[in-house]
């Protein structure tokens, strides 16, 4: 990315940031009218915290890990809180329209006349407001933060295949998706998901992208671990768009070097299945010869062995089905993550989480193993799916 798309980026996001910040100070701090010297306290609070958010993006590219990782707690953490203090802010406006315009349709029918505003009354319902949307935002968050932080489950998924011969022993996958290893997912958290995996016992272990959020240099040592799982025959890895941010060529090389097999437009035998990957959808863009291609991954193959792709985004199961492709995995959407972010994810794709068929194909979709940005998942808890492929 150019310098001068960075700072347009940059601008943006601050013009966002600043806007959403105003409009917290002014339903929260301004028209309850907060005593001193809550009303300061208040109000430096949220400009510190939006000062943050920026400096914390940049900050993070330019100090070691143990600088950056408490910083981008505490700016990843109110990223959340922000989102859902906005959410229940607007909601609480909308309602309080609704009950208003209907007082108003019920004084034009009867005729009564209107009452005067009552300057303390008035403050009196936006400090209920404000309280009530506070203690609403940090229960959510705070939810949201045990769900994220709080104990993987494994979800156990059966596909039947049709092409697998009758009494073929069910084949075993486990798919890890949007590890995002990052400011505040580390050692620790992968640790404790190579250990769960292994323990699964699977055929093959599938990584279906967005596993880091920084390069080689920062990430490496963390990301040696994955030399640690184990599977009979062994463990694939596809591209998401978050490697095509963190420096993907590097990451591709090192991935080789801890035994990890990188599937770009290709396919190999593994058991009773052909097992394909493609590129990101999107990595077309980042040049340097990236870009999926789905007719490569699958040509000249056998068309009686069932074919799985791995494809990071759930969009590609459209041409995928289009080539014969019999079950897709898929992840990126993070099965929206908070409450209500699934719904703008449905405006994209409508495959947000789980099983679905399109058409002659099956498409699974992790919610993913990690997390983005928020260390909170409200709705969408992650997962390590275990999948069984057999015969149906």
């Amino acid at each position: 990315m150019t310098a001068s798309r960075i700072a347009f980026a940059l601008a943006v996001a601050s013009t966002v940031l600043f806007s959403v910040h105003y409009f917290l100070w002014a339903r929260l701090v301004r028209d309850p009218s907060l005593p001193a010297p809550w009303s300061a306290a208040a109000t430096t609070a949220l400009a510190a915290l939006g000062v943050s958010v920026i400096g914390g993006l940049v900050l993070t590219r330019l100090v070691s890990r143990s600088i950056s990782t408490p910083v981008m707690w505490v700016v990843y953490t109110w990223l959340g809180l922000m989102f859902y203090l906005f959410l229940l802010t607007v909601a609480a406006d909308v309602a309080l329209l609704i009950v208003r315009v209907g007082r108003l349709a019920v004084l034009a029918v009867t005729g009564a006349p209107r009452e005067a505003v009552d300057p303390e009354r008035r403050v009196a319902l936006a400090r209920i407001v404000a309280g009530a949307v506070a203690l609403a935002a940090v229960g959510v968050g705070g939810v949201g933060m045990a769900n994220a932080l709080g104990h993987i489950k494994v979800a156990r998924v059966r596909v039947p295949l049709s092409k697998l011969p009758p009494g073929t022993p069910p084949y075993r996958i486990v798919q890890l998706s949007d590890l995002h290893l990052g400011p505040t997912l580390g050692e620790g958290f992968l640790s404790d998901v190579i250990a769960r995996t292994n323990a699964l016992a699977p055929d093959c272990v599938v990584i279906t992208g967005d596993l880091v959020d920084s390069d080689t240099g920062v990430l490496g040592p963390v990301v040696a671990r994955l030399a640690d799982l184990r599977a009979k025959d062994g463990v694939f890895f596809v591209t998401g768009n978050h490697e095509y941010y963190s420096g993907v060529d590097a990451w591709l090389a090192f991935l080789r070097e801890l035994g990890v097999r990188v599937l770009r437009n290709e396919r190999v035998a593994v058991g009773p299945i052909d097992l394909a990957g493609v590129d990101d959808w999107s990595a077309a863009h980042f040049g340097n010869g990236h870009g999926a291609d789905i007719p490569r991954a699958l040509a000249d193959r056998d068309p009686t062995r069932p074919v799985v792709l791995l494809a990071h985004q759930p969009q590609a199961v459209v041409e995928a089905e289009a080539n014969g492709v019999d079950l897709q995995l898929s992840g990126h959407t993070h099965g929206g993550q908070i409450f209500p972010w699934g719904y703008a994810v449905k405006l994209v794709t409508p495959y947000v989480a789980g099983l679905y068929r399109h058409r002659s194909a099956a498409l699974y979709v992790s919610r993913g193993t990690g997390y983005w940005g928020p260390p909170m998942r409200v709705g969408a808890p992650a997962e390590i799916t275990h999948l069984e492929l057999a015969h149906g």
